[in-house]
Formats: structure tokens, C-alpha cells, sequence
């Protein structure tokens, strides 16, 4: 039996894989390559070049690969992009996952994990956000993401399905393995961005609006470690293995940080100057989206154990300079004789 994986080549789908891996699971992947990268998937793990709204595709695939269980990562991922095309985000997310289901409900599929979001919560009441509090998404990329788990509670009613739409906040950092690391193309994440201008390879870092309801006028997100991430999916796949009730749970740290509080410490950490320009606000932000865990930690003993922001960012410019063929050693090396030299 395996576990198929969408979306497997991409940035959170691939450390998903090696986890699995290193679980001792067998895994399959399915990805169009269409934003995933063929050499960031974990060597000997198979690979069906697909689009999961195929379903002869993925019916083929679940019976060659006797698929029991499904993380669902294959998916559109731009707030911005979804305001002013959303079309690409009902057939790209609900459409392809309902097919995707419907293929999962005839393989016999017993559980299904749903990457999901924080932005199903819109612009919330309660901070930090307990799975209880309103879904009241405003942008089609959230609406697109809560249909997709409305359409999960329904199945897992009348038909058994046991499913875990795990609600990311802000998804970062990188693990120390070759061929991973985050490089959506175009970047629209706020990390990477801001490494890119630390290298160089962009200007400046445009900060979307300093006039926010928040201590220092720039929006608040809770970050957390990709590698963290990865180790949650298993514990959710566990706990749906051993009997566990199904439902949504929110993945974060319970710990806010401004877009100017991550830009200082990519500063900090990079030992570079990092320009910034103010813009103004984006459509569909809100103002601060910081999870409660709690539930994680209660249902499948989750938590989150290095997600410190100086951690996450130490380790995206560690992989940010691999991919970019920087030497690590010289770049430390002539850094410290930078401040050195700044210092006298």
C-alpha cells in the first residue's frame, strides 16, 4: 500500500516525500511540473507526470500503486492571482480535487490530508485563531479552499472517508537536503522575496502598506518550518490510521511577526542591507493571521518545535545561496570582514 502525494515536487510536497520516506512508507507522486521541479523529489520515489483533475490518470495510479492514502498539495496558491482571475482557482483547486476524489472514493482510498489554509478565516475576530472561529474567507483562493473542505465533511459523513484539512498559516524555511528549497515561479512569498534582494537579484523589497491595525503598521503572519509541517501531515495520517476523528486543524506557532520585524532579521541573519519600498496595500490581506495549535497538539500530539523566525530564515538563506550556487563559506567569510571593516 502507498501514499499518494500531489503535488510532490513542489516546495512543502517535497519535504512531505522524503518524511514519508524516512517513515519507511512507500510513496507515489503525482505532479504536472507545472510550478514543481523533477529534481527536488527524493531519488527511487515514482513519479507520474499528470494533472489530478485527470481522473483515467489517477485512476491508473491508485490501482499500479495500491494508494490508500492521499496529501492533497497539488493546487493554485496566489491570493493576488485569485481576486483577478479566479477562474483558475475553482477549476485549479475545487474541480481538480473533485475529481481527484471521486477517484480516491472508488481506489477505497481510507484517509485523505487536505493542504488548506489560514486564509479560509479571512479577516478574523479572535487572535490568535482557534479552529472555532468564523470561516469567512475574502478572496476566491480561500473560498476555493473551504469548498474543498466542505466537500471533505460531507464525504467523510456519507461515505467514511477520513480526512484532515491541515490549515497552513505561512509556510517557510527549508530542511538541509539537496534539490529543496522554496522557488515558486513568479516568488509571491515574502522570505524568498527578501533573500533575493539580500542577493542582489531584485532591488528592493516592496512592503504592501504600513498603515495596519498592528504595532508597527505591516501586516502579521505566523511562520512556520517547513520541516515542521512535514512531521504534522505524518502525525495527522497516523492519527486518521489509528481511528481518528476527522476535522480541520490550523498549523502555526502561536506567534505572530510583522512583514518589517521579517525583513530586520533577514538583515540580521544575511549580514546584508536590504532596501526597502513602501507600497500600498494588497486586496484580500488581512491584517494579522496568527493560528492556535492547540488542537493539533491535542488530537495528534503536534507541535511545533523549530519554528523560531531566526531558524526559518538562517535556513532559507542556507538553501537560498545553494540554489543559486553561492558558496556558503567564502559569502560567511567575506560578510565577517564586511562588519569588520564597518565596525573599525
Amino acid at each position: 500500500m502507498a501514499t499518494l502525494v500531489t503535488g510532490g515536487a513542489g516546495y512543502i510536497g517535497s519535504h512531505m516525500v522524503r518524511r514519508l520516506r524516512r517513515a519507511g512508507r512507500d510513496v507515489v507522486v503525482v505532479d504536472d511540473l507545472s510550478s514543481g521541479h523533477r529534481e527536488a523529489i527524493a531519488a527511487g520515489t515514482p513519479l507520474v507526470v499528470a494533472d489530478v483533475a485527470d481522473k483515467s490518470a489517477m485512476r491508473e495510479v491508485m490501482a499500479r500503486y495500491a494508494v490508500d492514502s492521499i496529501i492533497h498539495f497539488a493546487a493554485k496558491i496566489q491570493v493576488g492571482e485569485s481576486v483577478v482571475n479566479p477562474r483558475l482557482y475553482w477549476h485549479g483547486n475545487v474541480v481538480a480535487t473533485t475529481n481527484l476524489l471521486d477517484c480516491a472514493l472508488d481506489a477505497g482510498v481510507r484517509a485523505f490530508i487536505l493542504s488548506s489554509t489560514a486564509a479560509v478565516y479571512g479577516t478574523p475576530g479572535v487572535v490568535p485563531i482557534p479552529e472555532s472561529e468564523p470561516t469567512l474567507p475574502i478572496n476566491p483562493y480561500g473560498h476555493s479552499k473551504l469548498t474543498i473542505e466542505t466537500m471533505l465533511a460531507s464525504y467523510a459523513h456519507a461515505y467514511g472517508l477520513r480526512y484532515a484539512a491541515l490549515r497552513y498559516f505561512n509556510a517557510a524555511g527549508c530542511e538541509d537536503e539537496p534539490g529543496l528549497g522554496e522557488r515558486h515561479e513568479p516568488e509571491t512569498h515574502l522570505i524568498p522575496l527578501v533573500l533575493d534582494a539580500a542577493l542582489g537579484r531584485r532591488p528592493h523589497i516592496t512592503v504592501f502598506g504600513r498603515d495596519y491595525a498592528t504595532p508597527d503598521g505591516t501586516c502579521i503572519r505566523d511562520y512556520i518550518h517547513v520541516g515542521d509541517l512535514a512531521d504534522a501531515h505524518l502525525a495527522a495520517l497516523e492519527h486518521l490510521e489509528g481511528g481518528g476523528a476527522s476535522g480541520a486543524f490550523n498549523l502555526g506557532t502561536g506567534v505572530g511577526h510583522s512583514v518589517a520585524e521579517v525583513i530586520d532579521v533577514c538583515r540580521a541573519v544575511t549580514g546584508r542591507d536590504i532596501r526597502t519600498v513602501d507600497g500600498a496595500r494588497r486586496e484580500g490581506d488581512p491584517p494579522s493571521l496568527v493560528a492556535s495549535p492547540k488542537l493539533a497538539e491535542e488530537r495528534f500530539g503536534w507541535r511545533a518545535t523549530r519554528s523560531s523566525l531566526e531558524r526559518i530564515v538562517a535556513d532559507a538563506w542556507a538553501a537560498h545561496q545553494r540554489h543559486h550556487g553561492i558558496d556558503q563559506t567564502a559569502s560567511s567569510a567575506s560578510r565577517q570582514k564586511e562588519q569588520a571593516a564597518n565596525a573599525r
